[in-house]
């Protein structure tokens, strides 16, 4: 079946740096563009970056650019997210997320087919 398991979370200091990884199975990964989203406590889940399936198109949020970023490793259906200089507003529960497509780098949450259960980030001040 269909799994998107994703690890590297935990609790960091402030400036501080992680790398999430997303590991895929079950479908096709280098058929589908893979996209990362977030949910703050008490906060709607929203879009961070995204990526085709090549890889050379991504697209992020303005709240992340030139701290987070995105890539993916096909041979072994992975998905990263970089993350430097973490801020507190950035504790979230982070999501990866395969699209309907191979190119959809869009911030649309109906337009991601497949999810993981999430794994969470704590930025302590």
């Amino acid at each position: 079946q269909v799994q998107l398991v994703e690890s590297g979370g935990g609790l960091v200091q402030a400036g501080g740096s992680l790398r999430l990884s997303c590991a895929a199975s079950g479908f096709a990964f280098n058929n589908y563009a893979m996209g990362w989203f977030r949910q703050a406590p008490g906060k709607e889940r929203e879009f961070v970056a995204a990526i085709n399936w090549s890889g050379d198109t991504t697209s992020r949020a303005d709240s992340v650019k030139g701290r987070f970023t995105i890539s993916r490793d096909n041979t072994k259906n992975t998905v990263y997210l970089q993350i430097n200089s973490l801020k507190p507003e950035d504790t979230a529960v982070y999501y990866c997320a395969a699209a309907g497509s191979s190119w959809y780098t869009g911030p649309r949450p109906a337009e991601y087919t497949y999810w993981g259960q999430g794994i969470e980030v704590t930025v302590s001040s």
